[in-house]
């Protein structure tokens, strides 16, 4: 058999149900919790699995009397079936109800003071296309799923599955405790924080150790997971941060302090959406922010 007959014989054979199955099981990671949200029996989606497994000749959940994990190919295949059955659902739910809204995805930091006039900006100009706004902690494995159709990133995809466009640059700069002797200065240097605790967000994380020289790094082992966590250690003085400036427009706080990090290398906020679109109007979308940000932030845009 040719290899194009057998890969359009093993297509043939995987089933809606077969993807919806692995999507269940990759997003809860158990097969009862995932039994559940398909409203299945345990016994019948691990036969499920398994002829999907047999179907395909490939091992895509490993599986042991402690825990579950999806294999690399079935990660693969997880991300793939969440697009298609996006897709699939998309266009049902069109003939019934109509298009669906632009699904943007935004980091905790947003795009911070070009964020409403953005938005604002596309009702008014495109009434017929309305925008869903949705905050993740980390919009990239959002979009690989197919559950945003956009994603402004300030951290680069981990490989090229994306289309991704360079809007502008933004300043680092550093979060400390109101009272915190560095807060009475008006701007810092890294040096100036190599003493200290700096605490890093778990997801999206644009600062790490290596943004200091060897030698001359501050404690970074302070993890946490999402905006109110990193707010709240830095608040009591447990470390002080270092993020984009998006972060202090969009997450005020009265017992923070930000302040400018003169010799910080500048943030890149790209525009991430995938090859295969997911609505017609992501270039719209796409052409409009590029323009209106470019003309907002001549000096930090990127041509």
């Amino acid at each position: 058999m040719s290899t194009a007959r057998h890969l359009c014989s093993v297509v043939m054979n995987v089933e809606l149900r077969h993807l919806r199955a692995l999507a269940a099981i990759g997003d809860d990671g158990t097969i009862t919790g995932a039994a559940a949200a398909l409203g299945i029996s345990q016994p019948a989606l691990s036969r499920t699995l398994d002829q999907m497994e047999r179907r395909l000749g490939a091992l895509l959940v490993e599986r042991t009397t402690r825990a579950l994990q999806l294999t690399p190919e079935g990660k693969r295949l997880w991300e793939h079936a969440h697009v298609i059955l996006a897709h699939l659902d998309d266009a049902l739910a069109e003939v019934t109800t109509g298009p669906r809204p632009l699904r943007v995805g935004f980091s905790w930091g947003a795009l911070g003071r070009h964020t409403v006039p953005l938005l604002r900006g596309w009702r008014a100009t495109r009434p017929d296309v309305p925008v869903s706004v949705h905050r993740l902690g980390d919009p990239e494995p959002a979009l690989r799923r197919g559950d945003i159709d956009l994603a402004f990133l300030r951290v680069l995809p981990r490989d090229d599955a994306f289309y991704v466009l360079p809007l502008f640059r933004e300043q680092r700069i550093a979060a400390v405790a109101e009272g915190d002797p560095l807060a009475s200065r008006t701007r810092l240097r890294l040096a100036d924080l190599a003493d200290r605790r700096v605490a890093l967000c778990a997801t999206a994380a644009t600062t790490s150790a290596g943004l200091w020289p060897v030698g001359g790094r501050p404690d970074t082992g302070l993890h946490v997971e999402n905006a109110d966590e990193w707010l709240t250690v830095i608040a009591t003085g447990e470390a002080v941060g270092v993020t984009g400036e998006a972060t202090a427009h969009s997450h005020p706080h009265p017992d923070v302090h930000y302040l400018a990090i003169e010799d910080a290398p500048t943030i890149t906020v790209h525009l991430a959406w995938a090859p295969v679109p997911a609505h017609p109007e992501i270039a719209a979308f796409r052409d409009y922010a590029r323009s209106t940000i470019g003309a907002a932030e001549p000096a930090g845009a990127i041509p």
